[in-house]
């Protein structure tokens, strides 16, 4: 099991490094990029409702959860996107495949777990083209790519049996690369602007989960997690150049540097609450909702125009139902079925329009023959924006994937 997590991490920051782009959306355009962790493959299924702890999977989004876990566990996941572009007058299609995390975590006591990680937070990764018009006689042509990463170190102590109390402690870092080229028809020089920001700080999440039994099988679940509004530093360049067009390549004929002030960016204050019923083991079903104060996702540079950010705000529904966890046989009696449901104003205003983001979810989990361990699948089908206002609207299809590698460590053996 060692072998295997020194490679996934070795892939993992491998993919980091060479700065992956996990999305295709035309609103990662705005801000540092689209928020594009939703919590893990397990919890995305149902929504992105995680409002109990497991003993075996790992619970991202909230940090008390790793004081209920009875295993040492190891986690990676990846998703394939297909996004469909609709306006009120062309289509498009773009995809990509990214990974989403890697996390490991373990139950120290009985009282504490600890886990630590590492994902994609937001990424950057559109592509537009205007065409020359009337009014604008230059073609343009915006790209982006990069993103913030985010690493983790998280600690969880249980008050008592039904109430425990965690803290991820978090270091964000990354880079943004945005490029606007201008050309125009028939002649050969055209100009880019090429911005540059390097960002990084810390962050902070805490949550608190509450279960108590009701009847002689069924729980009550609880969870609360909040995170502060902080700040990140942001190291901003900006570069012009004439560049030589010709049919093969783009060449730079000569280059300036334009002084950018360096700055800081607001990261949003988020609170979350959610609620859930059900039989241990057997089924589930649950609600979250989740606030952001002022989306803090500002624009790098303030010259954009006909944007604005508010308060956002996401509600989940979703649940799972395992026929019969421990059945001897009929394999599919112990598979985990998940389904699920969000709506979320994301807080981003273009033209006067909120960006709205809604998908239905499903997903299963696939126990491995033999031990705790197993493989866990999801999809999202969703919309994304408007095509009110001349604006874009996605249609998205995620395909995730997660391999969760579970097991008792540091057991001291009774035989030689």
């Amino acid at each position: 099991m060692i072998k295997r997590i020194l490679l996934s991490v070795s892939l993992f920051m491998s993919l980091v490094a060479h700065a992956q782009n996990g999305t295709p959306s035309i609103y990662s355009f705005y801000g540092i990029g689209e928020v594009t962790f939703r919590g893990s493959v397990e919890n995305r299924s149902m929504g992105g409702v995680a409002v109990f702890t497991d003993s075996i999977h790992i619970n991202l989004q909230n940090p008390a959860s790793y004081g209920g876990l009875k295993f040492t566990s190891f986690s990676v996941a990846a998703t394939n996107n297909k996004t469909r572009f609709q306006t009120n007058t062309i289509n498009d299609e773009a995809g990509r495949t990214s990974i989403d995390y890697l996390a490991f975590a373990i139950p120290v006591t009985k009282k504490f777990g600890a886990g630590i990680g590492l994902m994609p937070f937001t990424s950057v990764g559109y592509k537009i083209q205007t065409s020359a018009s009337e009014t604008n006689p230059a073609n343009r042509r915006y790209s982006g790519s990069g993103g913030l990463n985010r690493v983790f170190f998280s600690l969880a102590y249980n008050f008592s049996e039904n109430l425990s109390f965690g803290t991820d402690f978090q270091y964000n870092f990354g880079e943004i690369e945005t490029s606007t080229l201008a050309t125009i028809p028939g002649v050969q020089l055209g100009t880019r602007e090429l911005s540059l920001s390097a960002l990084s700080g810390f962050t902070v999440n805490t949550g608190l989960m509450y279960q108590r039994k009701v009847g002689k099988k069924n729980r009550l679940y609880t969870s609360l997690t909040y995170s502060p509004s902080t700040s990140l530093k942001l190291d901003n360049s900006r570069f012009i150049a004439t560049v030589l067009i010709t049919a093969n390549a783009e060449t730079v004929d000569s280059e300036t540097e334009v002084n950018v002030a360096d700055s800081r960016l607001k990261m949003p204050q988020r609170f979350t609450f959610g609620a859930g019923f059900g039989e241990e083991r057997h089924w589930l079903i649950g609600t979250e909702i989740a606030l952001t104060s002022n989306n803090g996702f500002a624009n790098r540079f303030s010259d954009i125009q006909n944007v604005d950010y508010e308060n956002g705000a996401k509600i989940s529904l979703g649940g799972y139902y395992i026929p019969k966890y421990n059945a001897f046989s009929g394999y599919f009696n112990r598979v985990t079925y998940r389904v699920g449901a969000r709506f979320e104003r994301t807080g981003l205003v273009v033209n006067n329009k909120d960006i709205e983001d809604r998908a239905v979810t499903f997903g299963f989990g696939l126990p491995l023959r033999g031990t705790f361990s197993n493989i866990n699948l999801g999809c999202e089908i969703g919309k994304r924006g408007t095509t009110a206002a001349g604006l874009v609207q996605e249609r998205y299809t995620n395909i995730s994937i997660s391999l969760s590698l579970n097991d008792r460590w540091f057991v001291k053996r009774k035989y030689d």
